[in-house]
């Protein structure tokens, strides 16, 4: 909405070269309002805007821009402010755009940084991807438990601070091993000589470096904070991870197991930006696979020939009967993932989810079994559309749905543990793979109890 109002009246002055204007106008804005009004323009006049703020507020703005974006600027400027821009960027943010980069880009873009930041990028590029190590900002304010709430204070204003936050402090000892933590605002309120030991928090819960993302995740809706620390193996503080970043985890892992449960690879890029080829490539592989399962259906069918020649009234109901069993595992393996997802479930309860499952399935099985009764021996014209044996058909649609409708629950909730187990993300199991799967046996149940009731009758 704020770019809409003087977007015209910046690229007037992008085209009239009147750069002294244009930094009088950005700079009465946040930096977030900057990179939502620079999102409407190309790259290089993106890269035009950013030269003329000043290093900061540039440095600022481009935290706020999509890694896409960041990606375009860089190419548009020039070493020197590409380096301006990197050296004041937070650690975390530089790292998050540096391991989207190709090797010999994020050399080259290494190359331009200050020693000091050099060596703290290589050091954050260095844990595994998608590790905390990489996410974490070495960017904390440590102090000593042998401090008064004075000394504290006064080393707090003697700064300058480069901590992502002071509202949380945190008390390391001679070796740099994390002891405890102390709000700022506990400070404020008490005697300046009162010992910084008497307001310590020591259940401190911190991750380590080598921890994966979805435990940070976890962390954070757990013990409901806005930062925790980051430790090695031995308890030594590294740095410190915010609540903006694990948001940013949130929404790229929510995206990707949406994607995933879409039948197909996650896409790593907006659906506007990918390209369309690489689109194609990611989603025609799980379509393949699908395919060829659902070519079984087919198998399937044929193998029951004969039966469907004998009574062709059979063949009126698989698509209900399949659909019924696909529709069940969906729901199942949707709800499953989701509770894998937020820790509401763990491995060691898939007996627990056996047992629920087994319970639903033979419920919503008898709903639908119920349903499909009554459609068939209330229909007005049953004789004439089912046969003299519409109540035996009635009984074999009935009793095939309760067991594709179980098969389908037990199948769906079942899958997410045996790939997890397998060291497999769960979301991979997903609704279109859960209803081929069921779509084949829903098929061999459907046909065998219809022999066992049709049996010297219509069969």
């Amino acid at each position: 909405m704020l770019g809409n109002l003087i977007l015209p009246e910046i690229k007037e002055l992008i085209a009239s070269r009147e750069f002294n204007q244009l930094r009088t106008i950005l700079e009465e804005f946040q930096p977030y309002e900057i990179a939502d009004i620079l999102s409407d323009f190309p790259a290089a006049d993106q890269a035009v805007l950013l030269r003329i703020i000043h290093r900061e507020l540039a440095a600022s703005v481009f935290e706020y821009l999509p890694v896409d974006n960041q990606k375009l600027v860089l190419q548009a400027l020039g070493n020197e402010e590409v380096a301006s821009i990197l050296n004041e960027l937070s650690a975390d943010d530089r790292t998050a755009l540096l391991e989207e980069m190709p090797a010999a880009i994020t050399q080259k873009l290494l190359n331009l940084l200050s020693p000091e930041e050099r060596k703290i990028a290589r050091s954050l590029l260095g844990y595994p991807k998608n590790s905390i190590g990489r996410r974490m900002t070495p960017d904390y304010t440590a102090i000593k438990d042998a401090w008064t709430v004075g000394q504290t204070l006064e080393f707090l204003r003697a700064g300058p601070h480069n901590a992502e936050t002071l509202n949380q402090l945190f008390v390391v000892s001679e070796h740099g091993h994390l002891i405890a933590r102390v709000r700022l605002r506990n400070l404020v309120v008490e005697p300046t000589e009162k010992p910084v030991s008497d307001l310590l928090e020591e259940n401190t819960f911190s991750l380590k470096a080598s921890d994966d993302q979805e435990t940070a995740i976890t962390a954070f809706e757990k013990y409901d904070v806005t930062m925790l620390p980051v430790t090695d193996t031995q308890g030594v503080m590294l740095g410190v991870v915010t609540v903006d970043d694990v948001l940013d985890l949130v929404e790229k892992e929510t995206t990707e197991d949406i994607q995933k449960m879409g039948g197909m690879e996650a896409l790593d890029a907006p659906y506007l930006k990918i390209q369309l080829f690489r689109m194609i490539k990611k989603r025609a592989g799980w379509l393949a696979v699908l395919f060829l399962g659902e070519m079984l259906t087919a198998t399937a069918m044929g193998f029951f020939e004969e039966e469907i020649a004998k009574a062709v009234v059979l063949a009126l109901f698989v698509p209900l009967i399949i659909s019924s069993g696909g529709n069940s595992g969906s729901q199942a393996t949707s709800l499953i993932i989701r509770a894998m997802a937020v820790g509401d479930v763990k491995l060691r309860d898939w007996w627990k989810v056996l047992i629920r499952e087994l319970i639903a399935g033979l419920c919503l099985g008898g709903v639908l079994a119920a349903i499909a009764m009554m459609r068939i021996l209330l229909w007005p014209t049953r004789e004439k559309l089912y046969g003299p044996h519409y109540v035996l058909v009635a009984a074999t649609v009935a009793c095939s749905l309760i067991g594709v409708v179980l098969f389908g629950s037990i199948m769906g909730a079942m899958l997410p543990f045996v790939l997890r187990r397998l060291g497999f993300d769960p979301a991979v199991s997903s609704a279109p793979l859960v209803a081929t799967l069921v779509d084949v046996t829903g098929l061999i149940i459907y046909f065998s109890v219809a022999y066992q009731i049709l049996h010297g009758t219509v069969l």
